[in-house]
């Protein structure tokens, strides 16, 4: 169990690390935010519907999936939105240094849906992360719109993890992904055709932004996103969004490869950085030694 354990971690460091890169394609890519979704979003499905086609899966989901599915699939939809609205209006590092406040509004939503108390640690290493956001915000206060698209793209990815870890207690990964994504492209359509936003240029798109809407959707998304909901089953959302917060530290050492002086800021932004990192450090090492704590105590209790 605990070398099951150790794996899936090391799988949740690979999805946030492709999840940091999403975050440079999103940069990369010409499109705005809700054409962009839309394709990424589609484009997804569309893998997803061959792997299941590809495997002989079955398609059959309850009633009650489905209305879940719809819930999250919308508040996926308007996540990546207004995450990928964050890097246009700011950067990179920006918006995914805000995202990391994640961590502390799961630990004020899970206890909700998992009918348990909240712990005090969790909400202490939740304020850390946003005294790191304080320290940079301070200093970086031109990027104040970018600030809050990120911070409501937080709270909705902090909830729908929260659902995605009790659904994988029913539903298999890649159906919850399926239908998610699904709904998620259906309320996008519905909005584009009420708002007329399937224009002519809509549908021109760039080579160069093709390749990348590729990539963002059948690696970045089909398969973290199946990926991630399938380590749910081993770990909890709370881990799972604290470790999240290491996107930025991955994305920006991206980002300052790729951009160069357009990612580069001032030494309070690195040292708010630092702190989320120590946060998610201090988190994984608090968290193993309960899982210690716990076997011996078990041990022990057989014993007698």
């Amino acid at each position: 169990m605990q070398e099951s354990k150790l794996k899936n971690y090391l799988l949740l460091h690979l999805i946030v690390f492709i999840w940091g890169f999403t975050a440079i394609l999103g940069a990369l890519i010409s499109l705005d935010a809700i054409p962009l979704v839309w394709y990424r979003m589609s484009l997804a499905v569309v893998f997803i519907l061959l792997y299941f086609l590809f495997k002989k899966k079955s398609f059959k989901v309850d009633v009650k999936g489905v209305f879940k599915f719809l819930v999250t699939g919308v508040i996926i939809a308007l996540h990546w939105i207004f995450f990928f609205k964050a890097i246009k209006v700011s950067n990179v590092s920006v918006a995914l240094v805000t995202m990391s406040t994640g961590a502390f509004f799961v630990s004020l939503i899970e206890p909700i849906f998992f009918k348990r108390r909240i712990k005090t640690l969790e909400i202490v290493l939740g304020l850390i992360v946003i005294l790191g956001l304080y320290i940079i915000f301070n200093f970086e206060s031109q990027y104040k719109l970018g600030i809050i698209y990120a911070l409501i793209s937080s709270f909705l990815s902090a909830l729908f993890s929260v659902f995605n870890g009790l659904f994988i207690k029913r539903y298999e990964a890649d159906t919850i992904s399926l239908y998610q994504l699904l709904f998620g492209v259906l309320f996008i359509t519905i909005y584009l055709l009420i708002n007329n936003g399937f224009s002519t240029s809509f549908f021109e798109v760039q080579k160069s932004d093709w390749l990348y809407l590729i990539i963002l959707s059948s690696i970045c998304t089909a398969y973290a996103f199946i990926a991630s909901v399938k380590v749910m089953k081993y770990l909890s959302p709370y881990t799972v969004m604290l470790t999240i917060n290491l996107e930025p530290i991955y994305a920006i050492i991206l980002a300052i490869f790729i951009f160069g002086d357009k990612e580069k800021m001032n030494p309070a932004f690195y040292l708010g950085a630092f702190i989320v990192l120590f946060v998610v450090l201090l988190n994984g090492v608090i968290k193993n030694r309960t899982v210690i704590r716990n076997k011996i105590k078990e041990k022990t209790v057989r014993k007698k």
